[in-house]
């Protein structure tokens, strides 16, 4: 396995509670459990997300050619696996570019959902699924791969939270298609950087004594992502008469609030004390999530609302087309070392963070002075620096997470929590790692939009403002061959709040920017002298 948790060993301080075995879950004799699998040509969607990033090597490390449909294909460009597939620009909403994507193509796997892009995501999800069943058919894809969520047993559609409403519903377009379909339906994933993992280990690591929602009390059925991954690949090779879904789900049947206590046992924290209370609904439960998590509560709600029901597997037919082979699923617990293991190890491949967030600003940053936009405002710095290139460079891509910002840490923390309360991210989304940075990358409430090694790292931001923003920094030599840090922020307004908005907050500029440039500059001249890695901010 090449992107995945790997293996790990631990001796918890505390054993975790057996679980509850899946009574209703008798795994089925495998069809064909040495099948060999002959290469084959696979259409990756949602490339840049949680998932789907996780996915790519996979399939390449089972020999199949990869392309990869993607709206912003820079994102890509600085995966491990960048350069051993096929990026195509595209969008699921457009058809002509799907079916372009899709020509020549054995499997598509389609690994995106419209959540959180406004009121009218189902019909925005409903539309796509039927746009790319409609060209897998035109162009003569064998099979349509798709990851949805598990749903309640007998509950009707109309009780269930929008978010399983909807995938459930994209399940049934793809499989009333005339291209034959796997649709693997999970409950929660449990792996490094998932949202559930997240949500779950902040929570415990953060509050000792928990006031909860009453759904910590509903039974769920976790898996690890590395089996989620295993059976998404082996959904490629199904015999062409297999349409239909499959529960996918670990051996163990737990509640939330054992989760949480097994969390605790594994990470080596004292026993939590939990409390459910009947008075905190969805929707309040997710902003009680958003402030405790770096999960924003756009993403904690659906997370939440999907745990009012019981989702619990009720049949494994997917081992009779993928074998479990020995020790797999994963159990819990097993799921959990792995993950926190990754965290610890800080090798996180992808985060929930790292599709961009619904609703974000994607605009590139407007050509200038060529552009015709309208207003936009900037603020330039620029300082010498007596350091090497590269240690001002190291300084610069270890910026922002637990590295902070260099200036002025109280007003970024501030600016942190208005974002959050306002609906965004905030400044706890972090990084995905301590050092490197990517295009793509997520970067507190920045996005990296493009990163030159050794040169420039230009984040787009994806906090609440009224208007768009981007902060460069660049590494110069001037012409008598010194170092040069050149920082420039951008802001496009968008209509007088905009404009009020920039002249509201550029007295404060000269703190927050100047005392940056000012920090980064030392921090690189104090790695010089003494040789260090890296400065503290």
């Amino acid at each position: 396995m090449t992107a995945e948790d790997g293996p790990a060993s631990r001796t918890p301080a505390e054993p975790v509670k057996p679980v509850e075995p899946a009574e209703s879950v008798q795994p089925a004799e495998p069809e064909a459990p040495d099948r060999p699998v002959a290469p084959l040509s696979c259409l990756v969607t949602g490339a840049s997300g949680y998932i789907g990033g996780r996915l790519v090597p996979e399939l390449l490390a089972a020999g199949h050619s990869v392309r990869c449909l993607a709206r912003s294909p820079g994102k890509l460009r600085d995966h491990p696996w960048a350069k051993d597939v096929e990026t195509v620009r595209g969008d699921v909403t457009d058809a002509a570019s799907v079916l372009g994507a899709m020509r020549g193509v054995d499997v598509a796997y389609y690994l995106v959902h419209a959540l959180g892009t406004g009121s009218r995501f189902e019909e925005t999800d409903r539309d796509s699924a039927r746009i790319f069943a409609e060209q897998a058919r035109r162009a003569g894809v064998r099979r349509i791969v798709y990851l949805g969520g598990l749903t309640p047993a007998g509950v009707p559609p109309h009780r269930l939270s929008p978010h399983l409403r909807s995938r459930a519903e994209v399940g049934r377009i793809f499989l009333d298609s005339p291209v034959p379909a796997t649709v693997l339906r999970a409950a929660v994933i449990i792996g490094s950087g998932s949202a559930s993992f997240e949500m779950l280990r902040y929570l415990t690591e953060r509050l000792p004594v928990m006031v909860t929602p009453s759904w910590v009390r509903t039974r769920v059925q976790p898996i690890g992502v590395r089996d989620v991954l295993r059976y998404l690949v082996g959904s490629a090779a199904m015999p062409d008469d297999v349409n239909r879904a499959f529960d996918v789900c670990g051996p163990d049947v737990v509640t939330y609030r054992e989760m949480m206590r097994g969390y605790a046992a594994v990470a080596g924290l004292p026993r939590r004390l939990i409390v459910p209370v009947p008075v905190l609904t969805p929707r309040l439960s997710s902003h009680w999530v958003g402030l405790v998590t770096p999960v924003p509560h756009t993403i904690a709600r659906p997370l939440t609302e999907s745990l009012r029901y019981e989702v619990v597997c009720r049949e494994h037919d997917i081992a009779r087309y993928v074998p479990d082979p020995p020790g797999r699923p994963l159990t819990f617990e097993q799921a959990l070392s792995l993950a926190l293991q990754r965290v610890r190890d800080a090798h996180v491949a992808t985060r929930w963070s790292s599709a961009a967030l619904p609703g974000a600003p994607s605009d590139p940053l407007p050509t200038d002075p060529d552009w015709a936009g309208g207003s936009l405002y900037t603020d330039d710095r620029e300082l010498t620096a007596d350091a090497a290139p590269d240690a001002l460079w190291r300084v610069i891509e270890g910026i922002g997470g637990e590295n902070g910002w260099y200036s002025f840490p109280l007003a970024w923390a501030v600016r942190g929590w208005l974002d959050r309360f306002a609906g965004g991210v905030g400044l706890r989304r972090g990084r995905r790692d301590a050092q490197r940075l990517r295009a793509g990358d997520s970067l507190d409430f920045w996005r990296v939009e493009e990163i030159e090694p050794g040169r420039l790292l230009r984040l787009r931001a994806e906090m609440r403002l009224p208007g768009l923003a981007w902060l460069e920094l660049r590494v110069e030599r001037d012409a008598q061959g010194r170092t040069r840090y050149r920082q420039r922020a951008v802001f496009h307004p968008r209509g007088l709040l905009g404009h009020a908005y920039w002249w509201s907050v550029s007295p404060f500029h000269a703190v927050v920017f100047g005392g940056m440039a000012r920090n980064i500059t030392r921090a690189a001249e104090r790695t010089t002298a003494t040789g260090r890695g890296r400065a503290a901010p």
